[in-house]
């Protein structure tokens, strides 16, 4: 730290010395150009709140940061299609696969319903949207992109607290940083949850000792029907808009468009066959 005198005396002075002469612990700025430094300095703050130092290893040792990563941040757009357009695109090819699921899960969804209060259906469509009921949960490894964007100055503290969110899901053994891949802004698993959601919201539904939300469909349906639960969601409500549920959807994903689609999405599959 580089003191500045601002009065010309003897106090100032020694105030200015005492300053200059206390260690600097300033932490790497992000966006410097030293990312091996700011990594380091992220490792020891990961210790300093309980992360393993195996868990730290595990994670960070060689990461780098990935600029595909962030040129997709930077070339986000607006979202721009109206709901007849993105329902029409996304709802007609996942009807016959999301009524199948709700039979293939229907004990399953029918005791999670029972826990959290949230149907099936909404669970099933929220499902389909984000990832083809599990078959696109992206590529990207999570712990990389975290560091990208924790790096990156543009929302470096939010994704800071991802990452660490990420380590600790590795530190109770939910996941190994191998497995975690998936978005490239560092959603998981087959609803597609930030590391704080999953914190927050993930359960061991099928109870074998983990929350894994890539694998198993238990899990994922039941921590997405906490979340859900998490913001408010009424049992035996209206979830179509202008109902209580439908503003826990918009807690999902903000954009009106989308909401609607899970909404409509959910209203046909409780009408299918």
């Amino acid at each position: 730290m580089i003191a500045r005198v601002l009065a010309v005396s003897a106090l100032a002075c020694l105030a200015a010395l005492t300053t200059l002469s206390a260690p600097a612990h300033a932490a790497v700025p992000c966006g410097s150009g030293n990312f091996d430094g700011w990594l380091a300095e992220f490792k020891t703050e990961a210790a300093a709140k309980g992360i393993s130092q195996n868990t730290i290893n595990a994670a960070l040792t060689g990461v780098t940061p990935d600029q595909s990563v962030l040129n997709r941040d930077r070339g986000q757009k607006v979202f721009s299609q109206t709901f007849e357009e993105f329902s029409g695109r996304m709802i007609p090819p996942r009807m016959t696969r999301g009524s199948n699921m709700l039979k293939q899960y229907g004990s399953v969804l029918s005791r999670i319903e029972q826990s959290y209060g949230v149907p099936g259906e909404v669970l099933v469509a929220i499902w389909g949207l984000e990832t083809d009921f599990g078959v696109n949960v992206g590529k990207f490894p999570t712990i990389r992109a975290l560091a990208t964007l924790a790096y990156d100055c543009r929302r470096a503290e939010q994704f800071r607290g991802e990452l660490l969110d990420a380590l600790r899901i590795v530190d109770r053994g939910d996941l190994q940083p191998a497995e975690m891949r998936g978005a490239w802004a560092g959603e998981i698993g087959q609803t597609q949850f930030m590391p704080s959601s999953w914190i927050k919201y993930a359960v061991d539904f099928d109870g074998n000792g983990r929350r894994d939300l890539i694998r198993s469909a238990p899990d994922v349906l039941a921590s997405t029907a906490n979340y859900l639960k998490g913001y408010g969601w009424q049992k035996g409500k209206d979830w179509e808009p202008g109902g209580p549920n439908f503003a826990v959807i918009q807690q999902w994903n903000k954009s009106e468009v989308y909401a609607r689609t899970v909404a409509t999405f959910a209203t046909q599959l409780a009408r299918a066959p």
